[in-house]
């Protein structure tokens, strides 16, 4: 395509695409108008609306306008000019045409291989508005006539210098004349022809054009150089006066010998003058981005020097070549020859005399120039130490903390090693070290001395964060550690890595190289927050340019890139290298030349805010020890804080402004920063108002310091706090004033808790002589997830047991600071270490607070900077809350940018806790395009913003990618804010809009995070477990649609947010869960089948499914009237059954999955099969009998029989129905096993609730046990047991009867124990065991009968020990040695009774019997490994193991103690109960004491065992750290749980006072 001859209107989309790439468009634009189907007509009619609705950016929208204007007002003027004249000729001068450029493309190629990646045009700042050049079309013609290509300088004068290169298609200034003698005149010639002829045509030429202009010279006395392979002639429009284009050298030998022809075309008497004047030809390489064809410009210099040249002239005969002959020839007559302006030109014979007698005057003058030019000139040294300040800082005077650093360094030699230093103390985030011995001799080998770091190999690194999560450079340690890159091999490394030479290293290396630059530029760092350092150390290579080339092209620029060279040598090859993206005086505005190394050094090191003095931790003698830098970097996972924290700070760098500011951000509301606390200490600022639950904090910290009855190896501090209420604050408060006396921390959660437990570890006993005097490590851990919390508490906990140590004090205190909605409510569960911290303020802290709210309004604070401080002072009272935000909206402009991203902000604020947009976000949306100035992007940010949005805008740093972000100063601000500034729009429909925000959604900084926000406005519910006000079915958003607006909307919404978002399965679930919960069936079906086919072996997703088949079969039976036809019965029971089978499906699913017990499909199955049962109970044809039963019901459920009245009707139902009963059997049978192994009845004192939902969140034994009624209800019949007379069926229906009577099941048993009426439960009990035979050792018992039947036994025991229904020990123990000698599988529950029944009994068991042990060892073995199978990878804290029995002083059954009787021994509220089970008190109680029998052990290793009847046992310690270390000889009390046994308040038996007290 040639967008010169082809009409615009007349373009294809290839042609636009290849058009648009032509002009610079990123290539991300250039594929979306491409896929848009951009047209040439459409090309014509784009506007800058439908550009910014792609996603473009102001910048490139105007540079494509503009093009595009050019472009078509080119094409109008080109038609006009073929109407008004003749046909014109292209014709051009054989001898000066040039060829064609290397990226014109020939006639008949197709757009799409015009548009090849290699003819695509570097980038550069310093050249048109847009950075970058238009192309030549097909016929060498400009597409414009003011086309602009970059002046470059030539060559200088005589210079040898082989690094020097011109940049092929820059211009040169203008062939030139005479000027002062001494700086040369110019002259070019193309060549381009000339360079393809033979050896003889070519030097005839060659010789030729350099006699004449060397002739003219001498004879004016000039300098100057005549340069081949520059454009002289503009008759082809295409090209440039002055432009460079190069030729090919096929042998230098031939343009050297062609300077031969002095000897023929100079007269005898001057010959050797002009061989001393004419310099041989220097070979300048013409290099090119675009093209790695090798091209030279030839130069030749002419020099005629005074004492040379004085009184002669210089006549030449010029060679020149005859086509007939194929012979050289010289002309007949020696002409004189003149430089004329810019022209060599023969002088006219008219004016030869006044040549001659001009002559002397020229010499004089040539004398002159040169004794002027020989006089030494003073060098004005540049200010390169403030150069560098003002570089390496981005403009600051100091070096700023959170800016970072990218080295890109080669070869450092021994010597400059010492002068490096000033890298120690930069922020490096990476480094690209082209030096294969860097690890052996290097700068490597220099740097991890002082930091640990993560060597890369180029390919690893490019290619990381495709193996990663989204993530992943957080938990790559990415901003935590410096990431060393080693571009060229490492001689050291074993492996294959090795180094190679420059060509392999581009074919092999470049394309990797490539990826890691566009990975940190695009994906991890924004521009703006970095530096790229190139620290040129020793000769440049090839390499070491192509990353400068690659940077330049992702960063737009030199704007963030400085290069420091002490060799000047050095930096000029790199530069004449890298000239091909950037202009020489750019680069040199950019770099530091010339400066010593140690003066480099130096300087930096005293602009460094900070002192490079050695931090210290306190230690047990009460001294202090140093923390060198190397070792904190390996503790990457932790925020140290040490005693003389801050104290390396240069006081004097921070002016006052600057302590203005760092105060102000934290009264406006961002997170405390330790240099706040400093800075009050030195009396530099106001100090910060101590709230007075910090001091409750650090009563708290010192009984837990002192013990205080609960002592433990890892405690627990809790701070819940309203959000902006100062939790984080006093968290961070009590650190501070405890530095010196504990070692502080705060934990990164970026990071595994098994890393931070082995830091952890690393910092408590870091330079200590004795572990187990080691201070105790105070760890701070903020908005923290549960199950991470837990999980890091039990690997410490495991940690310290492995240790073998012991202390009187804790050794890990982790001081748990939460934002809370009801932080009150979450106290007084845990009162004894948990601090609540609430908007409302005390009387003495309401004074506090006025007094500094008055001193910062005399220090004249902006508002703005305190508003935060504003609310807290007045509890951001709701009233005071709207006045204040009604206040700052006032004459707001609604429709600008500013205030749709303040409400975007507002909506995300208010229902996603801890939310946030990305500054990079935020600069997107509102058109801020690149800065030019160095500039700090906050206050180019604020700058742009309303004065409304600067005020309630606060900038935020995250802080495990350090990317800035923006939130609302205050959530309840933002709930207003939400309110005010919707007026008549509903919030479903801004949140719509923000869906469509195309800018928003394709920004990458951020991205991840900002999707993960928004798929929380839709999906995350609130859970009071977190600290939510309350459980909510869906996200508060969507609920806050359905009530508010309703139902539709919030469907719409969900639908939009699927689409946008990769149509991700778990919307569509919940679109399913909105769709039954509003009696949307069919709806509910489709997104639930949508879900399921995405995951189709996610439990919960199949759960779902089933959820909505059961929501509709209960549906449709309420809404049943006499009018169903009995097809619709047979569909409502067609649902019914299909609700059970996805039950069954997601239950499958469930036991694949390991790192979640999701039991939900076993309890929705038997909802669904008990509703099911009752409805079937209704029909007709299953009429009850005279007594009240379902005979007929039950006979066709458990039978062969089916009615013929629904034989036909029913056909493809009964074998389905036929399978109910088993099916229902089966899912309460696991239900009541995995009840039986875990502690899940929470809240005892809510027995009055009526709802089943809440029964079965809150007290599913409850549930259990009434649904187990409900479904033995509708399984007997007197009739049909008389029928079958004790044929299975008879059998079945007594079993019906034991589940009707609320047993049939471990779990409904032992439930009997928590009835508050004993004798009403042991007469049920009794009734119970009279359905049983009455000799159960004649008449054998299924396993799971006779599993209940002893279990009645047992049970029965503890709430009635002198029934007659009790049989003795001994018989229940020969019944139960079916469990041990049995080759099947049992159930857990079996081995549980066998570990109660033989466990030894000082009545039964006086002679020791080894087969007793092994059948002990036998039933702890299975349950262990039960045990595991059933937990998974599930952590401890969501399935806490139950203990129902303990060991009593009575024997026989009598022995057996429930853990009900130990409750009913404990005073309090449940709350109450529940902290004296948590910290051991219940030990204390001397009720208890008395009838629980304490037994002795011994410890090994950390390990707990007890004797058995003959052989030791392995005991299960409730905590780990419980167990002294060493071998001790303890007293415990024993529990029997579905795990084994358990070992309660551990003491070492001959010194109890300094035992550890444990309990639940």
């Amino acid at each position: 395509m040639d967008d010169r001859t082809l009409p615009v209107n007349k373009w294809s989309e290839n042609d636009v695409k290849c058009w648009l790439e032509s002009i610079g468009i990123k290539k991300t634009y250039v594929e979306k108008l491409y896929a848009e189907e951009v047209t040439g007509p459409a090309l014509m009619e784009l506007d800058e609306s439908f550009l910014k609705d792609i996603g473009m950016k102001g910048g490139q929208i105007h540079m494509l306008i503009c093009k595009r204007n050019k472009l078509l007002q080119a094409q109008e003027n080109e038609q006009r000019a073929k109407h008004s004249s003749s046909k014109a000729s292209d014709r051009t001068d054989a001898q000066t045409d040039p060829v064609r450029p290397s990226n014109a493309p020939a006639e008949g190629t197709s757009s799409r291989e015009r548009c090849s990646p290699a003819d695509k045009t570097s980038r550069d700042n310093t050249a048109t508005t847009s950075g970058k050049r238009q192309r030549r079309s097909n016929n060498s013609q400009l597409q414009s006539t003011d086309e602009v290509l970059e002046l470059t300088n030539c060559r200088p004068f005589r210079s040898q210098n082989t690094d020097f290169k011109y940049v092929k298609d820059k211009v040169l200034a203008p062939e030139s004349g005479v000027n002062d003698l001494i700086t040369p005149c110019h002259e070019y010639k193309s060549f381009t022809i000339a360079a393809e002829l033979n050896k003889n045509q070519l030097q005839s030429k060659f010789a030729c054009e350099v006699i004449r202009f060397a002739s003219a010279c001498m004879n004016i006395r000039t300098n100057g150089t005549i340069h081949f392979g520059i454009m002289d002639s503009v008759a082809d429009k295409g090209w440039k006066h002055g432009q460079i284009i190069g030729i090919k050298v096929k042998e230098r030998e031939c343009y050297v010998d062609a300077l031969d022809y002095i000897e023929r075309c100079f007269a005898e008497n001057v010959q050797e003058i002009a061989r001393k004047c004419i310099h041989p030809p220097v070979f300048v390489e013409v290099i090119s981005k675009d093209s790695q064809e090798q091209r030279f410009v030839v130069e030749v210099d002419i020099e005629p020097t005074f004492s040379l040249v004085k009184n002669r002239v210089f006549e030449v005969c010029l060679p020149k070549y005859n086509e007939d002959g194929q012979k050289v020839t010289l002309t007949k007559d020696r002409t004189l020859y003149q430089r004329l302006g810019a022209k060599s030109e023969p002088v006219k014979l008219n004016d030869v005399f006044t040549f001659f007698t001009g002559l002397q005057d020229r010499d004089a003058q040539r004398e002159k120039a040169e004794l002027s030019c020989a006089q030494v000139h003073t060098e004005i040294h540049q200010n390169l130490g403030r150069k560098l300040s003002i570089l390496i800082n981005d403009g600051k005077s100091y070096i700023d903390d959170s800016l970072r650093y990218i080295l890109v360094t080669n070869r450092c030699e021994k010597d400059n090693l010492n002068y490096i230093n000033f890298l120690m103390h930069l922020n490096i985030f990476c480094v690209f070290d082209f030096d294969e011995d860097s690890n052996v001799s290097g700068l490597y080998s220099k740097y991890k001395e002082h930091h640990t770091t993560r060597p890369y190999f180029l390919q690893d690194f490019s290619n990381e964060g495709k193996t990663g999560s989204s993530l992943s450079q957080k938990h790559l340690s990415l901003f935590d550690q410096t990431s060393w890159i080693f571009c060229n091999g490492r001689s050291d490394f074993l492996g294959d890595e090795k180094p190679c030479d420059e060509k392999t290293w581009i074919k092999m290396k470049k394309t990797y190289l490539k990826k890691a630059v566009i990975r940190i530029c695009d994906e991890i760092l924004p521009k703006g927050s970095f530096i790229v350092l190139f620290l040129l150390l020793s000769p440049v290579q090839k390499p070491l340019v192509e990353t400068f080339q690659e940077f330049y092209s992702e960063m737009n620029g030199t704007e963030y890139i400085v290069c420091i060279a002490e060799s000047r040598e050095n930096y000029e090859k790199w530069a004449n290298l890298a000239q091909t993206s950037c202009s020489i005086e750019t680069l040199e505005q950019c770099s530091i030349v010339g400066m010593k190394l140690s003066h480099v050094d130096a300087t930096i090191q005293a602009m460094l805010p900070s002192t490079a003095q050695p931090r210290h931790l306190p230690v047990s003698t009460k001294g202090v020890c140093t923390l060198s830098s190397l070792e904190e970097d390996k503790l990457f996972s932790l925020e140290i804080l040490c005693v003389d924290q801050c104290d390396d700070i240069k006081l004097d760098f921070l002016t006052e402004k600057e302590i203005q500011e760092i105060e102000q951000n934290f009264y406006q509301g961002r997170k405390i920063i330790w240099k706040n606390f400093w800075l009050a200490d030195k009396r530099r600022c106001g100090e910060i108002i101590e709230r007075e639950a910090c001091q409750d904090a650090s009563k708290l910290l010192d009984d837990i310091l002192r013990g205080s009855g609960h002592n433990c190896s890892v405690a627990k501090l809790k701070i819940f706090h309203h959000p902006g209420s100062g939790g984080s604050t006093i968290a961070r408060q009590v650190l501070w004033k405890r530095r010196k006396h504990l070692r502080c921390a705060v934990i990164k959660t970026s990071y595994s808790p098994a890393t931070v437990c082995k830091h952890a570890l690393a910092f408590r006993e870091y330079e200590e002589k004795e572990i187990s005097h080691c201070l105790p490590v105070l760890l701070l851990i903020e908005d923290y997830d549960e199950d991470y919390l837990e999980e890091l508490r039990y690997e410490l906990i495991d940690a310290v047991a492995t240790r073998k140590i012991n202390s009187p004090r804790p050794y890990f205190i982790l001081l748990c600071c939460r934002r809370s909605n009801d932080p009150e409510r979450l106290c007084k569960v845990s009162p004894l270490d948990t601090v609540a911290v609430t908007h409302k303020l005390t009387d003495s802290e309401k004074s506090l607070f006025r007094t500094k709210l008055e001193k910062l309004r005399q220090k004249d604070v902006k508002p703005e900077f305190i508003l935060t401080f504003v609310l807290m002072c007045e509890e951001f009272n709701e009233a005071y809350v709207r006045d204040f935000v009604q206040h700052i909206l006032q004459d707001i402009d609604r429709s600008s940018h500013d205030t749709r991203l303040m409400r975007y902000v507002a909506l995300l604020n208010f229902y996603v806790p801890n939310s946030y947009v990305s500054l990079s976000h935020c600069e997107a949306f509102l058109g801020l395009g690149v800065y030019t100035e160095r500039t700090s992007r906050a206050y180019d940010f604020k700058s742009h913003l309303s004065e409304q949005a600067r005020m309630i805008f606060i900038e935020l740093r995250e802080s495990t990618t350090y990317i800035s972000s923006v939130q609302i100063i205050h959530c309840l601000v933002a709930k207003e804010i939400l309110h005010q500034l919707s007026g008549n729009e509903p919030q479903s429909q801004l949140a719509m809009t923000l869906l469509q925000e195309k800018t928003l959604f394709g920004n990458r900084f951020g991205r991840d995070e900002f999707i993960k926000f928004i798929r929380d406005l839709f999906i995350r519910r609130d859970k009071r477990s977190r600290g939510d006000n309350t459980d909510t079915l869906f996200s508060p958003f969507i609920e806050h649609i359905c009530k508010a607006e309703d139902c539709e909307k919030a469907i719409a919404i969900l639908k939009a947010a699927y689409e946008l978002l990769g149509k991700d399965p778990f919307f569509a679930q919940q679109l399913a869960r909105l769709h039954y919960i509003n009696e949307k069936f069919k709806d509910a079906e489709y997104w639930a089948g949508v879900a399921k086919f995405d995951l189709p072996n996610d439990s919960y997703i199949l759960d779902t499914e089933g959820q909505v088949y059961r929501k509709w079969f209960s549906f449709t039976v309420d809404k049943m009237t006499q009018e169903d036809t009995p097809e619709s019965i047979i569909q409502k029971i067609e649902i019914a059954l299909k609700a059970m089978k996805c039950f069954r499906a997601a239950q499958q699913a469930a036991k694949a999955e390991r790192d979640s017990m999701n039991n939900a499909g076993y309890f929705g199955e038997v909802e669904v099969g008990c509703r099911l049962l009752r409805f079937l109970s209704t029909m007709p044809v299953f009429h009850r009998s005279p007594e009240g039963e379902y005979s007929e019901l039950v006979k066709y459920l458990i039978t062969d029989y089916i009615p013929k009245d629904i034989q036909k009707p029913w056909g493809r139902l009964h074998s389905r129905l036929k399978g109910l009963r088993q099916n229902l059997y089966n899912a309460l049978e696991w239900i009541s096993e995995d009840l039986s192994y875990f502690q899940t009845d929470k809240t005892h004192e809510k027995e009055d609730e009526k709802d089943e939902k809440e029964e079965q969140i809150h007290n599913p034994r409850k549930w259990l046990k009434r649904q187990s009624e409900v479904y033995a209800k509708f399984f007997i019949s007197t009739s049909l047991i008389e029928e079958s007379n004790s044929g299975p069926e008879s059998q079945l229906i007594r079993r019906m009867n034991i589940y009707k009577s609320g047993g049939g099941s471990v779990t409904n048993i032992l439930s009997f124990l928590t009835d508050k009426k004993e004798t009403r439960s042991s007469e049920k009990l009794e009734e119970i065991l009279s359905f049983y035979t009455e000799n159960p050792q004649r008449d054998r018992l299924e396993d799971n009968d006779l599993i209940n039947y002893i279990l009645c036994h047992i049970t029965l025991a503890c709430l009635a020990p002198g029934s007659a229904k009790l049989l003795p020990v001994q018989t229940l123990r020969e019944l139960s040695i079916r469990f041990f000698k049995g080759r099947r599988p049992f159930p857990a529950s079996a081995y549980f009774l066998l570990t109660l029944l033989y466990w030894p009994d000082e009545a039964l068991d006086k002679e020791p019997n080894p087969e007793k042990d092994e059948i002990l060892n036998l039933a702890l073995q299975t349950l262990k490994r039960l045990y595991d199978i059933k937990v998974k990878d599930v952590p401890t804290r969501k399935k806490r193991i139950y203990t129902h029995f303990f060991l009593g002083k009575g024997y026989g059954l009598r022995k057996i103690v429930h853990k009900t009787k130990i409750e009913k021994l404990i005073s309090g509220s449940l709350d109450e109960r529940r902290m004296k089970w948590l910290h051991g008190a219940v030990w204390n109680i001397d009720e208890i004491r008395d009838i629980l029998k304490r037994v002795s052990g011994w410890t090994k290793d950390r390990n707990l065992f007890i004797r058995g009847h003959m052989k030791e046992l392995p005991i299960l310690p409730l905590h780990r750290d419980s167990v002294p270390p060493g071998n001790e000889n303890v007293t415990f009390y024993l529990g029997f749980s579905f795990n084994g046994l358990v070992a309660f308040n551990i003491e070492v038996e001959n010194n109890p006072t300094v035992s550890r007290i444990q309990g639940i």
